[in-house]
């Protein structure tokens, strides 16, 4: 098993730490106890027989709250497991969007069956040595499993995102996705997988921009440039687009609230952001001489529409 350093900070609220009951209970506290201890606020009850405390509990978002109680259920483990599908991906910091956090998922890594316990997914399959690793101090499947696990799930948009994220963080290559679909391609549902694996791009970096990216796909429009590049007389690059169709002299953008936030200046508020973006669409605008198409989530809600908006940039005259 392979054991990369830990992702996170020394003190991290998503590591926890989780109270088992049978810590208490060793500490001298009975089930009454106990009892107080939650009705009191002293401590979160986050599943049956495991607690932390509130000023964990009340630090994370759902992602980081679903991260405890994998945590809970590996310490509750009778038998030797480790998180997979889309419960391994917060410990490597991958996206877990459009998928449910209800239940945390757990793959047995001795190939015997059990049963199912509540709130708990487990599955059972061959477990090589190189499909697991320890993450933030948890046994975890490395990126490459994990995404084509999710491929299992039956979401497609949403794993496109998970192995979009990964590759372009360097976290495992197209290369390697692909082996991994080798390795697993009898599972049941990964039928999708072939596919998405001519999908993934490295240069596409956020959630919104693949999701836009499997918006243009599922519409059947022309597949665009990620990440294209414009330069300036002297050779030097002014923008970098997210998406571009540069026979066609149209190029899209993702507007996400991140996207300012993420690139501001010291002292700068979000408007600042927002007037240098506009500068630099006013400059690819006046050396392209390309038409630009802008969307934000609020598009990604109706595929068809968007489809028809990009269409309408890509072919104004038939418009």
């Amino acid at each position: 098993m392979q054991r990369p350093p830990s992702l996170r900070a020394p003190g991290d609220p998503r590591n926890g730490p989780v109270i088992l009951r049978r810590q208490l209970l060793a500490d001298g506290f009975n089930d009454q106890a106990i009892g107080r201890l939650v009705r009191s606020g002293a401590l979160v009850r986050i599943r049956d027989g495991a607690f932390v405390t509130p000023a964990v509990w009340h630090r994370l978002d759902e992602v980081g709250r679903h991260g405890l109680r994998c945590r809970a259920v590996l310490g509750q483990a009778k038998a030797p497991v480790a998180l997979s599908h889309v419960s391994g991906l917060p410990e490597w910091d991958a996206p877990t969007w459009g998928f449910s956090l209800d239940d945390v998922h757990v793959t047995r890594t001795d190939g015997i069956r059990g049963r199912r316990a509540p709130g708990v997914q487990q599955h059972v399959g061959r477990v090589d040595p190189g499909d697991l690793t320890v993450v933030n101090g948890v046994p975890v499947m490395t990126p490459a499993r994990l995404a084509l696990e999710t491929v299992a799930l039956g979401h497609s948009e949403a794993s496109l995102v998970v192995m979009n994220d990964l590759v372009h963080r360097g976290l495992v290559t197209v290369a390697e996705l692909r082996d991994q679909y080798v390795a697993v391609q009898t599972w049941p549902g990964m039928s999708a997988a072939e596919i998405l694996l001519r999908l993934v791009d490295p240069r596409i970096e956020s959630v919104g921009e693949t999701r836009t990216f499997w918006a243009i796909y599922q519409q059947r429009l022309p597949r665009p440039v990620s990440q294209y590049e414009v330069k300036d007389s002297n050779g030097r690059v002014i923008a970098r687009l997210d998406f571009a169709w540069p026979e066609l002299g149209v190029w899209l953008e993702f507007d996400g609230r991140a996207k300012y936030e993420e690139h501001l200046r010291p002292g700068e508020r979000a408007s600042d952001a927002v007037v240098r973006e506009k500068q630099r669409e006013d400059d690819v605008r006046r050396i392209t001489g390309w038409r630009c198409i802008r969307i934000t989530w609020a598009d990604l809600r109706d595929p068809v529409r968007l489809a028809a908006k990009i269409h309408r940039a890509l072919y104004p005259a038939a418009a």
